[in-house]
C-alpha cells in the first residue's frame, strides 16, 4: 500500500504570497521608473528665472545680447553669477544711461524681486559666484585679533585704491575708487568676489570667506570710531608725511629766515 503524504497550506498563503509579489513589483518599478516629479520649489524657480529673461530682455539686451552674450558696449554676462547682478543693480549703477569711466551709485528703480528674478536667469547662463547668505558676512562674533587680522588684509590688498580708511580715492583715466563709508556688509562681499569693472576678483583662493569677513569686520569697526582729531583726509603716512615737510620743515625755514633778518638788523 502505497501512502502519499501531502503537506497541508495554510488558507492564508496564497493572499500572503499575492501581497508580497506585488510589493517585489513595485519596488522594482520604484526603482527603474524614471523621476518625474514636478515639486513646487521646481515650478516657482522656473516662474522666477522666465520672469527674470523677460526683464533682462527688455531692460538689458539692448547693450548686453538677447542672451547676455554681450555687445560692443557691454561685456558679456555669462559666468558673471548673481552676486555681480545684485550688487551691480542694488546699488544703482546698473542699468548706466551711457558709458563712463565708473559707473556712478544712483537709486535703483527696480524692486528686490525684480532684481531676485535678473540675477537668477544671469546665474542660470554658467555657474558664477552666488549672492551671499548673512552668515557668510556676520562679523558679530570676530574677535580683537580677528578685527586686526582684517585690517592688515585690507591695507595689503585694498587700501591702495581705497585708501586706507576705505573713503576712496582717484585712479587713472578718469576713473576712481569709491567709499566704502555707507556701503553695506553684502555689497562689499559681493564687490571682492565679482570684482566690478576695474576691481579685481578676489576668489577664494585669493582671500577666504573668512578673510572677508574679517576685512568687513575691521572698515565697520573703523568707521564706527569717533575721530579723535585730523584724521588728515584718511590717506596715511601719506598725507601725515606731506604735513609734516609743509609744517615741519617750512616752520624751519621761517625761522630760519628770521634769525637770519635778525642777525642782519644787529650788524
Amino acid at each position: 500500500m502505497r501512502f502519499l503524504s501531502r503537506r497541508r497550506r495554510h488558507p492564508a498563503a496564497k493572499p500572503l504570497a499575492l501581497v508580497l509579489a506585488l510589493f517585489v513589483m513595485g519596488a522594482l518599478y520604484s526603482a527603474m521608473a524614471p523621476t518625474t516629479v514636478s515639486t513646487a520649489d521646481d515650478s516657482t524657480q522656473q516662474s522666477q528665472l522666465a520672469k527674470g529673461k523677460e526683464l533682462f530682455q527688455v531692460n538689458c539686451s539692448s547693450c548686453h545680447g538677447l542672451n547676455g552674450e554681450g555687445t560692443p558696449e557691454a561685456p558679456t554676462l555669462i559666468g558673471v553669477g548673481a552676486a555681480s547682478v545684485d550688487f551691480q543693480m542694488e546699488t544703482g549703477r546698473m542699468p548706466m544711461a551711457r558709458p563712463e569711466a565708473q559707473a556712478p551709485i544712483k537709486k535703483t528703480l527696480y524692486t528686490s524681486e525684480e532684481i531676485s528674478a535678473i540675477a537668477a536667469y544671469v546665474a542660470s547662463l554658467a555657474p558664477g559666484p552666488k549672492i551671499p547668505s548673512k552668515e557668510q558676512y556676520d562679523t558679530s562674533k570676530l574677535s580683537q585679533e580677528q578685527i586686526a587680522r582684517g585690517g592688515e588684509l585690507f591695507r595689503t590688498n585694498c587700501s591702495a585704491c581705497h585708501n586706507f580708511e576705505g573713503r576712496g580715492g582717484a585712479l587713472p583715466n578718469g576713473r576712481y575708487a569709491p567709499s566704502l563709508m555707507k556701503t553695506s556688509d553684502k555689497h562689499i562681499y559681493e564687490a571682492i568676489r565679482t570684482g566690478p569693472q576695474q576691481m579685481p576678483v578676489f576668489a577664494q583662493g585669493s582671500l577666504s570667506d573668512d578673510d572677508v569677513t574679517e576685512i568687513i569686520g575691521y572698515l565697520n569697526t573703523l568707521h564706527d570710531e569717533p575721530n579723535g582729531g585730523f584724521d588728515l583726509g584718511g590717506f596715511g603716512p601719506v598725507g601725515e608725511g606731506l604735513w609734516g615737510w609743509v609744517l615741519g620743515l617750512g616752520s624751519l625755514v621761517l625761522v630760519a629766515v628770521w634769525l637770519a633778518k635778525k642777525g642782519a638788523r644787529a650788524r
